[in-house]
């Protein structure tokens, strides 16, 4: 085929190439094509002139600018711990009551402490802090050693049933399966709390079982959890006549609690967290409850 021959009808010579009948044309590449990659390649070129950009075995080229981003980032990272550090000083110094009357402070603590609570506390208790099965809801304002940010910050520190020599102790024996109680008393006595809370139990036909329970209760509960089973912070025993529940307030639930017991276990964190960490943490969790997000 003549390489020379026109197309009549775009009038532009073809290249010799055909594909069924269809001829290809010597059309060349648009000025605005050639344009756009000229200035790419001098792009490129002056970029790899004044950036740091060839490596050259243990160093590389640094560039006509002198730009080197590790300096940036570290010159970012210090002026972030020099802000950092202006309201760490406050949060080490001045008292809990004072940091909650310091709204703008009070903020810092909010987004520091969530921060926080999300890389160390939401795998048990939740992101939003509600807990989970068998982890105790902090939103709600009920706590087993006591709410205020001074009782969490020392339970944070020391953990609850840890190997820290000034952790928190608390244990419910396993009143069935250690054979203190049998079975009836199991019963009887999971009865008597579960109405507590759920006064309709209360019906002619469990009447006697519940008195039962609660001589059980009085001889053998009341001694950590108190007389009215509104329980005792000191040890960690939890108020039974409210809405609230670690390990469910089924009866079914109560009678497995009495029959195996309940020991919960929560890490000390001040080996890994700082004081002033701790601190907004405690406060963080505390609002938790308190404002009941």
């Amino acid at each position: 085929m003549d390489v020379e021959e026109v197309d009549p009808i775009s009038g532009r010579k073809t290249t010799g190439h055909e594909w069924n009948g269809i001829k290809e044309l010597d059309t060349p590449v648009p000025r605005g094509v050639l344009l756009f990659l000229v200035l790419t390649h001098l792009f490129a070129l002056l970029w790899w002139v004044l950036l740091p950009t060839w490596p050259l075995g243990t160093t590389y080229t640094r560039g006509l600018l002198g730009i080197d981003e590790r300096n940036v980032v570290e010159e970012k990272l210090a002026a972030a711990a020099a802000a950092r550090a202006v309201w760490e000083k406050k949060i080490d110094t001045l008292t809990y009551d004072q940091i909650r009357a310091d709204e703008q402070l009070m903020a810092t603590v909010r987004s520091t402490g969530h921060q926080l609570f999300g890389d160390n506390c939401a795998v048990c208790h939740g992101i939003d802090g509600k807990g989970g099965s068998n982890y105790p809801d902090l939103t709600d304002d009920d706590w087993l050693w006591g709410g205020g940010p001074e009782n969490i910050a020392q339970t944070l520190k020391v953990g609850i049933n840890t190997r820290h020599p000034e952790s928190r102790v608390g244990q419910m024996p396993s009143f069935g399966r250690d054979e203190m109680l049998d079975r009836n008393q199991v019963r009887d006595v999971a009865a008597y709390v579960y109405s507590l809370t759920n006064p309709a139990y209360s019906t002619p036909d469990n009447i006697g079982r519940i008195e039962a329970g609660r001589e059980v209760f009085l001889t053998t509960c009341a001694a950590c959890h108190g007389e009215n089973a509104k329980g005792n912070r000191e040890v960690g025993a939890p108020n039974l006549t409210d809405a609230y529940w670690v390990y469910g307030g089924t009866l079914q639930n109560i009678i497995e609690s009495v029959h195996g017991g309940r020991q919960g276990h929560m890490p000390t964190w001040d080996e890994r967290l700082t004081p002033e960490e701790i601190k907004i943490l405690a406060l963080y969790v505390n609002a938790l409850g308190v404002e009941k997000p």
